[in-house]
């Protein structure tokens, strides 16, 4: 059963007296596939609020976890949502395809989450910048203090026409991708960048129209990917997971957009294959035997009913792998 964590007083930059935080999505599916068992050790690369890593450790009473995070407020919030378990978790704030070269643990993962895109909290959360909700300043890093980082508004005053494009031609499937950039180049001669509606009216321009509401989730998702390298990061995370997983250890990998969905599908089906080589080539040459096995022929979905409940995991799709 899926959980709401409601977080008394919690001592955060974010928080008030209550914080209703992000409900974590599929919970039954993920342990189901994960079976957590025994004294192991889990990685739980998005940790969010918590929910997933909470029921983990009810679940398994000797386990433990490395509770990551980028988001400082998000890892606030989990230490608070895990206080109870003491010392079986262990907290780092870091990007999850960094997280175990950083932590400095060697021990084999018994098991690995990765619940990507933005929680609920971070775009409900006008000074994060996620959302186009009108004159919301655009930031969209994850990483929301890290210094070097641009934020959303600094990548369109910066960036040129050509990268632009491809952010949301590739990203965001944009038609008029390449439109939107010039449109963008145009504008901030004169006015830079700052908040949501800029982009919004330059993506009016562009268009010929005002855009819809799934056009400019479109857009901005398109630029939130940049911002946060999250296709480059999540390439990066899953060969260093795999890497790090004990053998029959499961990683479970639940995104929002297809871009993310088609990555985890294709690492899996190549992991799983027994030949990677060139086709055409006499003889194999490659690893010759496959690597583990894909637990989801299809992505699982969400259930209606807890579509029902929480409308935000519509899109939510999730894919499992475990190691020989």
């Amino acid at each position: 059963m899926a959980i709401v964590i409601r977080i008394p007083e919690v001592e955060t930059d974010c928080a008030e007296s209550i914080v209703l935080y992000h409900e974590p999505v599929m919970t039954t599916e993920v342990m189901d596939l994960m079976k957590p068992l025994g004294p192991g050790l889990y990685l739980d690369g998005t940790v969010g609020g918590g929910g997933h890593s909470r029921l983990l450790l009810e679940m398994c009473r000797e386990c433990r976890v490395i509770a990551v995070d980028c988001d400082h407020e998000a890892l606030d919030v989990a230490k608070a949502t895990l206080a109870p378990f003491g010392e079986r978790v262990i907290f780092l704030r870091a990007r999850f395809d960094e997280a175990l070269d950083r932590s400095g643990i060697v021990e084999p993962l018994s098991g690995a989450l990765l619940d990507l895109g933005v929680s609920s909290h971070q775009i409900d959360s006008d000074k994060r910048g996620f959302t186009f909700r009108r004159k919301v300043d655009l930031d969209m890093r994850m990483a929301s203090d890290e210094e070097g980082i641009p934020n959303a508004a600094q990548l369109l005053n910066d960036s040129n026409e050509k990268i632009l494009a491809r952010i949301f031609h590739e990203y965001g499937e944009e038609p008029k991708a390449r439109r939107l950039a010039r449109e963008i180049v145009s504008r901030r001669n004169d006015k830079p960048f700052r908040t949501s509606d800029d982009l919004v009216a330059a993506y009016s321009k562009a268009l010929g129209r005002n855009p819809k509401a799934k056009d400019k989730a479109r857009i901005f998702q398109a630029l939130r990917i940049a911002v946060n390298r999250e296709i480059e990061v999540l390439k990066n995370g899953l060969f260093r997971i795999r890497e790090a997983l004990s053998p029959g250890a499961t990683i479970v990998v639940i995104s929002y957009h297809s871009l993310e969905d088609r990555l985890v599908k294709n690492a899996f089906r190549e992991w799983s294959s027994s030949c990677v080589c060139i086709p055409g080539l006499p003889i194999c040459t490659c690893r010759g035997k496959p690597l583990g096995t894909t637990l989801t022929r299809s992505p699982i979905g969400p259930s209606d009913i807890e579509v029902a409940r929480n409308p935000r995991s519509r899109s939510a799709r999730l894919r499992a792998w475990r190691k020989s």
